[in-house]
């Protein structure tokens, strides 16, 4: 009987075993043909920067305002967060009370990060 049972566990592992080795093997397998069957004849032309047909003027990096990043920050961690709302909103009446009160406090932690967010006033757009 223990026997069966190191057996299936041994079996569970040879198939994630495997599924590793076609996760690594494929993609691999699959760029290096890539890599054989392209045509390489680089020159000068091919190396330049292409921007839309037209030469490039000025550097290449451009410095952005931090408040980008913020407001890109807080717009994902807010739209995430508002996704989980629809499944409890379908599934409310087969949840009950209990899940209704996780819910309060979910948002109520996702409230105090606005209130935090607006208080360190990540939220006000100033002009540089």
């Amino acid at each position: 009987m223990e026997a069966k049972i190191v057996e299936k566990y041994i079996n569970n592992y040879v198939i994630v075993a495997i599924f590793i080795l076609l996760g690594i093997l494929l993609p691999v397998v699959a760029l290096a043909f890539g890599r054989l069957l392209r045509p390489n004849k680089p020159n000068e032309e091919k190396k330049t920067t292409y921007e839309s047909g037209n030469e490039p003027v000025g550097e290449g990096q451009v410095r952005f305002n931090v408040r980008y990043y913020l407001f890109a920050l807080m717009f994902v961690i807010f739209d995430v967060e508002t996704v989980f709302l629809y499944p409890w909103a379908v599934a409310y009446k087969q949840l009950g009370l209990f899940v209704l009160v996780e819910m309060a406090i979910f948002t109520g932690l996702l409230l105090i990060g606005l209130l935090y967010a607006w208080k360190k006033k990540v939220l006000k757009w100033n002009s540089i």
